[in-house]
């Protein structure tokens, strides 16, 4: 039971197929296509990864990307996100032009979110601009960082503060590499699909409450309905507002708390994990705002915690006063001001610009136990 859809960024005159599936087989028909529809025949291929995926997949996927291509390359990066910086990138770009890469030649995002990030911010801007493709192996790229072209990198502490908004030219998404995705992992990229349904689709958030034992288990039919539901809802944001401008911003539901934990707890979380405290904090906002009820938000504090997401800052040690002030460096500031996401209902979200320091604070003291 394989899926399909595209993305149709009319307004920037991009369009470009997510595909889900359960197996890299069709990888090659799709790299076939695009040089069929393009200008010219890809010369080059780089394949961008990481030392835990490309242990695993980089053979074979390098094996399957042969038959398009003779001069496949690969570069690999250290996993985690303190990869996602500019001394790795110029290592990337230092290993593309020895290797005379041009605009008629092709990157490959074999990994997760950093992987992801870090080549298509390389694709963007090497000789300003050439193509590249997401192939994304863990669920929170799956689903949230490998759709849309928000590509980025880290600058000292703070997290994806450079980079550009550069689409890709497919996304190829093998939904069976989650089998090797340690739970953790797993988890942490359900913050984002729980987000997703509480933002924009209560029906599919209705759908993971009802499926949440098969999805847990990973049965292959859930994953790919889950995957493609979570897909579709971050595409048509995307289709509608390419540029976060405007509805974009509703991705951002629980991210400006939960970027400021990230930061403040040196990454020793996941991001899907302080995305999963900051939803509990955007959410008792959204209940004292009168928008949301008190069940909804346990409701939402039950599913977060079935996937093993933590909705407390339980065992680590930040003072209430620096989450306060680390959401004052959040890119989502506009004059001074925080753009705050928070529920209409749930399934719909809107952008708050008038979040006080006290209801904020009174929030961040709710997630601290």
């Amino acid at each position: 039971m394989n899926k399909l859809l595209t993305v149709n960024c009319k307004n920037m005159d991009v369009k470009y197929d997510i595909k889900v599936n359960s197996d890299f087989s069709e990888l090659s028909d799709y790299l076939h296509n695009l040089a069929q529809n393009g200008k010219y025949n890809y010369a080059k291929i780089c394949i961008v990864s990481d030392s835990n995926v490309a242990n695993i997949y980089l053979n074979g996927v390098r094996d399957i990307l042969k038959a398009q291509c003779h001069d496949v390359y690969s570069h690999i990066i250290d996993a985690g996100e303190a990869s996602k910086n500019f001394n790795v990138l110029n290592k990337l770009y230092e290993e593309l032009i020895i290797n005379h890469f041009d605009r008629g030649d092709l990157l490959v995002a074999l990994g997760g979110g950093v992987v992801g990030d870090l080549t298509g911010y390389c694709a963007a801007t090497y000789l300003r601009g050439i193509d590249y493709i997401q192939v994304p192996t863990s669920l929170l790229s799956q689903v949230d960082s490998s759709i849309g072209g928000k590509t980025a990198i880290d600058f000292l502490k703070y997290k994806n503060m450079v980079g550009a908004f550069y689409m890709p030219k497919l996304v190829y998404i093998n939904i069976n590499t989650l089998n090797t995705l340690d739970n953790a992992q797993f988890s942490a990229g359900m913050g984002e699909i729980i987000k997703h349904g509480l933002i924009a689709d209560r029906s599919y958030y209705d759908f993971i409450d009802a499926q949440k034992h098969e999805i847990k288990s990973k049965a292959s039919n859930r994953l790919i309905e889950l995957v493609y539901g979570s897909c579709l809802i971050k595409s048509k944001v995307v289709e509608k507002d390419p540029k976060e401008k405007g509805i974009r911003a509703h991705l951002n539901f629980g991210h400006t708390v939960g970027h400021a934990i990230e930061k403040l707890s040196d990454y020793k979380l996941l991001h899907g994990q302080c995305v999963s405290i900051g939803i509990m904090a955007a959410m008792y906002i959204s209940e004292k705002l009168g928008n949301i009820s008190i069940s909804d938000v346990e409701k939402a504090k039950e599913m977060l915690e079935y996937f093993d997401l933590p909705t407390t800052l339980s065992g680590l040690d930040i003072p209430a006063e620096a989450i306060l002030d680390a959401t004052k460096s959040d890119k989502k500031m506009r004059s001074g001001k925080i753009k705050f996401v928070v529920l209409k209902s749930v399934g719909e979200a809107t952008v708050n610009n008038e979040i006080n320091d006290s209801l904020l604070l009174e929030a961040i003291n709710n997630i601290i136990s």
